[in-house]
């Protein structure tokens, strides 16, 4: 029997950064993929920090491809949120390409939808609710693709692990060990269902103590700078318009409005995508 083939797409989610071993990152997808049955499973993680779904289309799916996958992971769509130029119909369509190649080839598809960064970075209100109004505009669409494409999907965008701390690492923009680990069980758990994942589960229980306050606040005062103010030369001012006018709606009690343009492009976003033959032959699994 040859070794199962698993491929993993996207940022430094899948990547692993913030679950360090050694001298690198090994994160959710590395987790995984040595639970996945007693048969040997052929692993490889094309992810790259800071990607977003046009690096995922161009760059890293033509390699997943021809490593001809039995399984392929496409977790992908925060850094779009983060960029001034973010546009919710040119992500619904680069996800729907990626997805569907993926399905053509007859591999298994696994996708999540997740939490906003303004919100697990902690940012004000007035900062974080823009920002969440574009990452629930994400999530809205990679639900509708992964039903589409009866993807195995998991909800990670909230519950109780998006608020425990210990869930996170230093930087509070990617989940520490433990985190990792809570999401390699998770899909773990929706491979199992389908019989998919004849292994034992990964141990939800880290191998290293979780990031201390004082670990958080140094990140911020060294890496963290940095961080900002790369983002502060692209996102920045237009995140500061969003927030005002986030605030005058607020004041005029007509927030729900920014909610429904919000919907309304997504809505316009997934009607734009050609309906072509579909390859779903079942509907997306959910958790």
């Amino acid at each position: 029997m040859r070794p199962v083939r698993f491929v993993a797409l996207g940022d430094s989610l899948t990547e692993g950064i913030g679950d360090r071993t050694g001298d690198g990152w090994r994160g959710w997808a590395a987790l995984l993929a040595g639970s996945l049955g007693e048969q040997p499973v052929r692993f490889t993680n094309l992810a790259r920090s800071g990607a977003q779904t046009h690096d995922v289309l161009e760059d890293q799916l033509p390699g997943a491809l021809a490593l001809r996958p039995d399984l392929v992971s496409v977790v992908v769509g925060v850094n779009d949120t983060l960029r001034q130029g973010f546009d919710i119909h040119a992500v619904a369509g680069r996800l729907d390409q990626v997805y569907a190649a993926c399905a053509a080839r007859g591999a298994v598809l696994l996708t999540a939808c997740l939490p906003d960064p303004g919100g697990t970075m902690g940012l004000p209100g007035a900062l974080a609710r823009p920002l969440a109004r574009r990452q629930r505009a994400v999530n809205t669409v990679v639900h509708a693709l992964s039903d589409r494409y009866g993807a195995v999907h998991l909800h990670a965008s909230d519950g109780d692990w998006v608020a425990d701390r210990t869930m996170w690492s230093a930087d509070r923009m990617h989940p520490g060990e433990r985190g990792h680990r809570q999401l390699a069980v998770r899909f773990h758990a929706l491979l199992a269902e389908r019989g998919l994942a004849p292994g034992p589960a990964p141990s939800p229980e880290p191998e290293s103590a979780a990031p201390t306050l004082t670990a958080s606040l140094w990140w911020l005062a060294t890496a963290g700078t940095g961080w900002v103010a790369r983002r502060c030369t692209d996102l920045l001012p237009q995140l500061l318009a969003l927030a005002a006018d986030d605030l005058r709606h607020r004041a005029r009690g007509t927030s729900v409005r920014l909610d429904l343009r919000t919907s309304a492009a997504v809505s316009a976003a997934l009607a734009a995508l050609t309906a072509g033959e579909s390859p779903r032959l079942r509907g997306g699994t959910r958790q």
